[in-house]
């Protein structure tokens, strides 16, 4: 029953393949349990509440995502939209948090509405080919810096911004350990070998005595009612332009960079048909109502995940990936000391590795077309240089017109393309969300 829901057999994957898929993404995301609550308890929020807002929203997300799209795409609430909330509306802006999740659930609601007109699913339709491989590969770079920052292998510079990590740094080598046997296993085909890196680096970690062994396995789980439901009761408080200003701003961000991850990992699977994506409504649905529900708990903007591509690299191709993920997030709430082990260091090779293999969609843009090969290599260059997926993106889509244009092929540029133009402009210089 469970095979022909999700169509295991037509996407040529198992349901073994699906849970080893579902395990390795949410090991690669579940730092989100305790970077969220530290990030959005700077604005005096309450920390357990916190984690289990934190839980509860990824697990709706991904569950619905697999349930009524069937793509192996997990969603939790996103690292940049959590500092935008805590740094600068909470404690920039003075506003206070009751109010913020306010602005996030008001987003959600145009988010929801956009969806409905099916506006993000034309424009994921209309969006070149070339450019939707740029979107892949540039998502590739970007989770393979964040590896790379992760496992400590590059690290801050104030003279060259990022310089090689060093290696008197212990933890540094539970990263070169982990990448070294996670290599191995990939160039030798071992089934799993991405997940199978991450729990010999952990074990190297605790061996080598850089990880700390969980002094319990059980927690008790910490009470949502501090922040649940406070974005209703605050709906009043957006009345100023300066709280529209940052409701669209919440909605623009997370609308590009949860449509640009979308495009990216669908396309990694391999998902795509005739440059379109299947199901586009459905997943952007699931996507936009998440982030409704993620505010009625408690939480900053709820989107897709790029460590997602992690578990697309073992094999999933279907919403059981996905389902796996919400479940292992509500039991997580009851495990959470052993997450402890699975540290940035321990995480850190298969997000390099799994950035290698995303780099592959560079060989399928047109090179020799410079008109395509511009904005594509600064789609590629932008979303690990400015740390956005949302950026990068725009790099390329306020380029594309000029380079067509100059190519005389503006008869080629769809409206909607136009469209895309306008708003990126309209994001850097009007909101100026920076």
């Amino acid at each position: 029953m469970i095979s022909k829901f999700f169509h295991l057999d037509e996407n040529r994957t198992t349901a073994r393949r699906e849970f080893l898929a579902g395990l390795t993404t949410f090991v690669s995301m579940s730092y989100i349990l305790f970077v969220n609550p530290n990030v959005l308890g700077a604005s005096g929020m309450n920390k357990g509440a916190l984690f289990t807002a934190t839980a509860l929203a990824a697990a709706f997300t991904c569950i619905v995502m697999g349930v009524v799209a069937n793509y192996p795409i997990a969603s939790a609430p996103t690292l940049g939209l959590n500092a935008f909330f805590t740094y600068t509306v909470c404690l920039g802006m003075h506003v206070k948090w009751p109010t913020a999740l306010a602005a996030v659930f008001v987003a959600s609601i145009l988010f929801i509405l956009i969806t409905a007109l099916k506006l993000r699913e034309k424009i994921i339709n209309t969006i070149p080919a070339d450019i939707k491989y740029a979107i892949s590969a540039g998502i590739g770079m970007f989770i393979a810096f964040i590896g790379l920052q992760g496992g400590k292998l590059i690290q801050n510079s104030g003279s060259t911004l990022v310089t090689v990590g060093s290696l008197a740094n212990p933890t540094v080598w539970i990263t070169i350990f982990g990448l070294v046997v996670t290599v191995m296993l990939m160039v030798a085909n071992v089934p799993g070998a991405i997940f199978i890196g991450m729990i010999v680096s952990a074990i190297f970690g605790v061996s080598t005595g850089q990880i700390k062994m969980p002094t319990g396995f059980i927690s008790g789980v910490p009470s949502i009612q501090p922040i649940a439901g406070q974005a209703l009761l605050h709906i009043s408080d957006i009345n100023t332009v300066q709280m529209w200003i940052i409701v669209l701003t919440f909605l623009l961000v997370t609308f590009f960079d949860t449509t640009g991850t979308l495009i990216g990992l669908v396309q990694e699977a391999g998902l795509m048909k005739d440059n379109k994506m299947p199901r586009a409504g459905r997943a952007l649905t699931a996507d936009s109502t998440g982030m409704m529900v993620g505010s009625l708990l408690g939480t900053s903007p709820v989107g897709a995940y790029v460590e997602s591509s992690a578990g697309i690299a073992v094999g999933g191709r279907t919403g059981l990936t996905a389902v796996w993920v919400g479940i292992f997030f509500l039991i997580s709430m009851l495990f959470s000391p052993i997450l402890s082990i699975f540290t940035t260091q321990v995480t850190a090779p298969a997000l390099i590795i799994v950035g290698v293999l995303m780099a592959g969609n560079l060989a399928r843009v047109h090179w020799a077309k410079l008109e395509v090969a511009i904005p594509s290599f600064l789609i590629v260059i932008g979303m690990p240089l400015t740390y956005s997926i949302s950026d990068g993106l725009a790099w390329g889509i306020i380029v594309y017109p000029f380079s067509m244009i100059a190519a005389r092929r503006w008869r080629d540029i769809s409206p909607m393309m136009w469209l895309l133009w306008v708003v990126f402009i309209v994001y850097f210089t009007v909101l100026n969300v920076k």
